[in-house]
């Protein structure tokens, strides 16, 4: 299984992944131009892709799903029942043949790929995200969610590689040019992780099998990746975990896709 997080931030998101039998876009949060180029960036094409699964109805994940879906007559789209009653009109109409229900809390085998779906703590219809499976090798996304509860810690623990949440810096957010209003929902149970909740989601779920985690949905007003990092590398080590030595921490970027690489 190979991976590239193409785009991840408040403003925009998606993930390429692919196997020898599929390949499948996570989320299609920006434009469809914008997703073609990022995708021939790593030396990929959007006329291949058969699959596009979606965690939530927020812009900032589905702005590119209907063009996508109406353009690329073979794609797929999976998602719950809550998020495609809640699309917002600007998707615009996606032909009914190519839409999938995907219920919460369930798996769907797709030959070679096992997709697991499993609920988030996120202001959304019904907001899931997914673990892939393949070779005994799983790739985890979590971002969009308020709190990472125990039994989310299990179901997702000691994957291979995960895109973990660090959103915003607290300090900076309760600083910022946002509204009360907004801020309050950002820092509630159904907002966003922090830098310092991504680090503890983190020390829950990472284990012997965890090679690589990405930083992601980072915040452009309320963060900074230098002080994601930081933040999320010196709460790791002080839990005696092995940060760039069991395993990489890496960065995510708003509209630039890190290099493909193998779970």
């Amino acid at each position: 299984m190979r991976v590239s997080v193409l785009a991840s931030s408040s403003s925009g998101n998606a993930t390429y992944i692919e196997t020898p039998e599929h390949k499948v876009l996570v989320d299609a949060g920006l434009s469809g131009k914008k997703l073609a180029a990022l995708m021939a960036s790593i030396g990929r094409d959007l006329n291949d892709v058969d699959s596009l699964f979606i965690t939530h109805e927020h812009t900032d994940h589905v702005a590119g799903m209907g063009v996508l879906a109406r353009r690329y007559k073979q794609l797929t789209v999976y998602a719950n029942k809550g998020t495609f009653a809640h699309l917002p009109k600007s998707v615009g109409k996606i032909p009914y043949d190519q839409l999938a229900l995907f219920d919460m809390g369930t798996t769907l085998s797709l030959g070679d790929l096992d997709v697991e779906s499993f609920g988030v703590s996120h202001d959304a219809a019904e907001p899931q995200f997914y673990q892939f499976h393949h070779d005994d090798r799983a790739f985890t996304i979590l971002t969009d969610t308020g709190y990472v509860s125990d039994r989310l810690a299990g179901t997702i623990r000691d994957s291979d590689a995960y895109v973990m949440e660090a959103n915003h810096d607290v300090e900076m957010l309760r600083e910022g040019p946002y509204p009360w209003g907004l801020k309050q929902r950002i820092l509630s149970d159904y907002g966003h992780l922090s830098n310092a909740d991504g680090a503890d989601a983190l020390m829950s779920v990472i284990g012997p099998r965890t090679k690589r985690v990405y930083l992601g949905h980072r915040s452009a007003h309320n963060n900074t990746k230098p002080l994601a990092h930081t933040t999320v590398a010196e709460l790791l080590k002080r839990e005696g975990l092995g940060v760039d030595h069991d395993f990489a921490l890496l960065d995510t970027e708003r509209e630039k896709a890190e290099g493909l690489f193998t779970v």
